[in-house]
């Protein structure tokens, strides 16, 4: 089932088209990363989806229908510009903001305490927000966009400026929500965090879609027929110039890259390397997703 579906969705501000003609569907279940370099058209789109601004063309559908005050309930939000009310008391502030969708009260209260304690929060429930460091304030933002128990979950940034354990923290929490079955959009410029946690991806660049898809088949689509393999003995090295239809070899920290002729498979060299030599570890080489998205924003830029 879709949660989220884009249909021909374009938007200009003062004549300058931000998003153009973007088509794409997010399923429930899943978490879905939303890519791409500044000034890309990734807040534009999200406040689109959010009814925040209108779209000039195409359609929106979230829970498959047109956004009303009902659905937008069952959405947590975290925005990019943070804000959070200084002078109230953490538990306090989670309650009301719980409140504000339709939470009641006591269930409110046990949502509250049981987030903070997840995050290690708790003992913290009665400062005052601007009594927190700026990390605490993070998590605090996060967990206020999450408190009503969202069925859609949408974070702009959810990592900027948490520190690995913080990180951590809300990637277990973004895991278990699609776990839970729970829909997770994922606004990032962190390319190696998108990779380990995302199923789909839509990369934007210059308000246009240019890669949509799992990333795994991305990294396939992408990879370029290497090999990666680890030998036993360093010596082994050697018997690599006797195989035959290698173009070259790329040393790594510990293996080789090996990247066959055109036309030659990686499987046929590996056949060749298992006769000859002991292999500890070999795996076909795929691009990462920062190195795919610096080329595609390259490639582009350099048309």
């Amino acid at each position: 089932m879709h949660t989220l579906e884009f249909e021909g969705v374009s938007k200009s501000f003062a004549e300058k088209n931000v998003i153009r003609d973007i088509s794409f569907s997010v399923e429930q279940g899943e978490i879905f990363g939303l890519l791409g370099p500044n000034g890309a058209g990734k807040t534009t789109l999200l406040r689109l989806l959010l009814d925040i601004i209108k779209p000039d063309s195409g359609e929106i559908r979230v829970f498959g229908g047109f956004l009303g005050p009902a659905a937008k309930d069952r959405i947590g939000y975290l925005p990019e510009e943070r804000g959070l009310y200084r002078k109230t008391k953490l538990l306090d502030m989670l309650v009301y903001l719980a409140q504000l969708k339709n939470i009641p009260k006591k269930e409110a209260q046990a949502n509250a305490e049981s987030l903070l304690k997840s995050l290690d929060l708790y003992e913290h429930r009665g400062k005052r927000v601007e009594e927190l460091s700026k990390g605490m304030q993070q998590k605090i933002q996060f967990l206020s966009a999450v408190i009503h128990e969202p069925e859609l979950v949408i974070l702009d940034e959810p990592f900027s400026g948490l520190d690995p354990v913080s990180t951590k923290a809300i990637k277990d929490k973004i895991i278990g929500y699609r776990n839970a079955g729970r829909t997770v959009i994922l606004s990032t410029h962190m390319m190696e965090q998108a990779q380990k946690l995302c199923d789909r991806i839509l990369m934007l660049n210059k308000g246009e879609r240019v890669l949509y898809g799992t990333v795994a088949g991305i990294r396939k689509e992408h990879g370029k027929n290497s090999l990666l393999v680890e030998f036993a003995e360093k010596r082994s090295l050697s018997i690599i110039p006797e195989i035959p239809g290698i173009r070259k070899i790329t040393e790594h920290d510990g293996s080789v890259e090996i990247f066959p002729e055109e036309g030659i498979s990686a499987q046929a060299v590996l056949q060749e390397l298992v006769r000859r030599a002991d292999i500890l570890r070999f795996e076909q080489a795929f691009p990462s997703l920062n190195e795919i998205f610096i080329e595609t924003v390259e490639s582009a830029s350099g048309e």
